[in-house]
């Protein structure tokens, strides 16, 4: 039966977000484990976490030039999406995780993901009605949970990475299975004609293009985080803890690191609605882009005040994510938000393919002291953006004028 009721749909879809999620990073979590089986080089290991992006940049280019977010019932495409997401990380079992093959399947993995993350945002936002903040929030506070709960699995799959692996790709067809019973709200337009050169209306609008700026800030900082603390844990963690703590040590703390930015989605989602969203995302970015800076100095230290300042930046570095896509779906033509957001994405994420290339390299050329130190540099620039957002007119369309 399907829900018709907007709690009850909302709650859906951020349970299948969680589920189909844990895709993303199922691979990236258990890379200490494959770097010590299989002697992965730098580029291996971070390619496990870049082919998923290489391939959602993709997926999330075709789905905007041909509309797919905003043609499409959003639950069928997403249960497709699932499902091949689920098969290609499951197919990881049977390759050398080394091999072409094995970037291949995240490549394909990466691409489903255009079919689950925003059209799951697309799909929340048809329920919005003056808190879009909120709604947009609540669907990236599942995402993180999922984006996590790899590193949840393989701390309790201890050297057993297919653990995780398995447990992502049946977590995601549970939300193949699931996401059916999601209603659509009444904030769904009619399907648009098609056309192609409409998610180019994302660079060409200013403040469309200034909202986007802020999430390529937000973006630089994000993705390398949550794919290299996991490292830097177990890094930290090795010259302080007994040797055979410190692996699941780091494990947990790099859940608890991503987990955390779960509440700062969904309590930023609430504020954000009620003082604005350029108001939320400048002071977001510039808590985290202080952590960014500073947390590697208590690097090899203590691990309660390294985990508890990881916990703030975690927190903060997520606060501000939905709000960039809560401003894009209240700024643009209602018909195109599935595009708008798909664009939003696309763009964001192919930055994240730098940073987390060349987090490998500023270790070996920094140092974990002072590697994350560049990752501010974003989060400066999406605060300009956001600042000059706030001083255009049309940013009284953002929640209900609170700018």
């Amino acid at each position: 039966m399907i829900a018709d009721s907007k709690r009850a749909s909302i709650t859906i879809i951020a349970f299948c977000q969680v589920m189909a999620m844990a895709l993303w990073f199922s691979a990236s979590a258990v890379v200490p484990s494959l770097t010590a089986e299989f002697h992965l080089s730098p580029f291996a290991q971070a390619a496990l976490t870049s082919g998923v992006q290489v391939g959602f940049v993709i997926g999330c280019l075709a789905s905007a030039v041909f509309g797919l977010a905003d043609r499409l019932d959003p639950r069928r495409f997403f249960a497709v999406a699932a499902v091949i997401g689920a098969g290609a990380n499951l197919l990881l079992l049977a390759v050398d995780p080394a091999s072409i093959v094995a970037l291949a399947l995240r490549v394909v993995t990466g691409i489903c993901m255009a079919g689950i993350y925003p059209v799951g945002m697309k799909l929340a936002s048809t329920w919005a009605k003056g808190d879009m903040g909120l709604m947009v929030g609540i669907l990236v506070g599942a995402l993180t949970l999922g984006s996590a709960a790899p590193h949840l699995f393989n701390a309790f799959g201890g050297m057993q990475w297919r653990v995780p692996l398995v447990t992502a790709s049946a977590s995601a067809l549970g939300a193949a299975a699931l996401i059916g019973f999601a209603g659509i709200g009444p904030n769904r337009a009619p399907a648009p004609r098609f056309d192609p050169g409409a998610a180019l209306t994302a660079w060409r609008d200013v403040p469309l293009r200034l909202a986007n700026l802020g999430y390529l800030g937000h973006m630089w900082e994000l993705y390398a985080m949550w794919a290299w603390i996991g490292v830097f844990f177990s890094a930290s963690f090795a010259s302080t803890m007994p040797a055979d703590a410190a692996p699941t040590a780091a494990k947990l703390a790099a859940f608890a690191t991503i987990a955390a930015g779960a509440i700062g989605s969904v309590g930023a989602g609430l504020l954000a609605d009620r003082l604005g969203r350029t108001t939320l995302t400048i002071a977001a970015m510039a808590v985290s882009g202080t952590c960014a800076a500073t947390i590697g100095f208590l690097f090899g230290g203590d691990p309660l005040p390294l985990v508890a300042l990881a916990l703030v930046w975690g927190i903060s570095i997520v606060a501000d994510s939905a709000q960039f896509s809560a401003s894009i779906a209240e700024l643009a033509e209602r018909a195109r938000v599935g595009t708008m957001l798909t664009v939003q994405t696309a763009l964001g994420f192919t930055l994240t393919l730098i940073t987390i290339h060349l987090m490998p390299y500023l270790v070996a050329a920094l140092g974990w002291r002072y590697a994350f130190v560049p990752l501010a540099i974003g989060p400066a620039l999406g605060v300009w953006a956001m600042a000059r957002l706030r001083a255009n007119p049309r940013s009284l369309a953002l929640a209900g004028g609170r700018r």
